[in-house]
């Protein structure tokens, strides 16, 4: 049995079938752990939700910010833009219903141990203010709020925005639960308070104003933990941070689909240009 950690696919169904064929991946035995934003942008996010949909029995998944966006326009809380072809091909399957009830089952974190070692999985990050145990509960809190439909409605409303941009523990309602999905979804630079910097998207060398990557500080609580994420293309896999591993390569821009092995922490790609 092997378990396969796998950053962003977004609609990148062929290249992931390859890449699953490289590792040799056998449904019977093996598991594949998802770092968030499934689908949108690529060329098939309904296949792709389909093979994941089809693979659920085996599959570990965390919500990123692109799958959080389907689940907010089958709400109807955003409207289709011109250039949203793929997601409008998942709203008007027939299955669509069942597929994206799967989705908003995700949760935003995901913390087990495998081959003897504890991973926690993210689609953005943990900032450096919250211990492993404080991101559970708070992940918690979202996952919740999701399984509700009246709280799910609200929360896809509200859920836009850059706003608060460090977080309170008295923060309440639909503010709390914005504020909670930025970190993990939507991260990149903070401060070393939790401050965010949602607007720059550059590799580490963008970092400015006391505005480091999460994962930089030397404080941060959750500095002896395993922590996977996906989300940052621009650092091409290199967080040069023990213990974090950066599995969005970019796929969906002509760069590469990454896995790790978890029992051995090996990598493998497969190539993802586009013709």
């Amino acid at each position: 049995m092997a378990t396969y950690a796998i950053g962003d696919i977004q609609g990148c169904l062929e290249p992931l079938q390859r890449l699953l064929k490289k590792v040799r991946f056998n449904a019977d035995k093996d598991r594949l752990w998802l770092a968030g934003d499934m689908v949108h942008r690529g060329p098939d996010s309904l296949g792709t939700l389909r093979f994941l949909y089809e693979h659920r029995h085996q599959v570990t998944a965390v919500l990123g910010n692109h799958d959080l966006h389907l689940l907010a326009l089958a709400h109807g809380a955003k409207r289709l833009t011109d250039k949203e072809h793929d997601l409008a091909e998942v709203l008007r399957a027939k299955d669509a219903d069942k597929l994206l009830g799967w989705l908003q089952n995700q949760p935003l974190m995901v913390h087990k141990k495998v081959a003897g070692k504890y991973f926690s999985m993210v689609h953005a990050g943990i900032p450096p203010i919250w211990s492993m145990s404080k991101a559970l509960e708070l992940s918690g809190e979202v996952h919740h709020a999701l399984q509700d439909p009246a709280m799910a409605k609200a929360f896809f409303y509200g859920m836009y925005g850059n706003e608060p941009h460090l977080w309170n523990d008295h923060l309440i309602g639909v503010e709390r639960l914005r504020s909670i999905t930025n970190y993990f979804t939507r991260m990149r630079f903070c401060k070393a308070d939790g401050t965010l910097d949602l607007i720059t998207k550059q590799g580490p060398l963008a970092a400015h104003h006391d505005y480091q990557p999460w994962f930089s500080f030397e404080h941060r609580k959750t500095i002896n933990d395993r922590i996977i994420f996906g989300h940052w293309a621009a650092l091409e896999g290199e967080a040069n941070t023990e213990n974090i591993y950066a599995l969005d390569t970019g796929c969906v821009w002509g760069g590469y689909l990454t896995a790790m092995r978890l029992e051995d922490e090996e990598f493998f790609c497969a190539d993802c240009a586009f013709t």
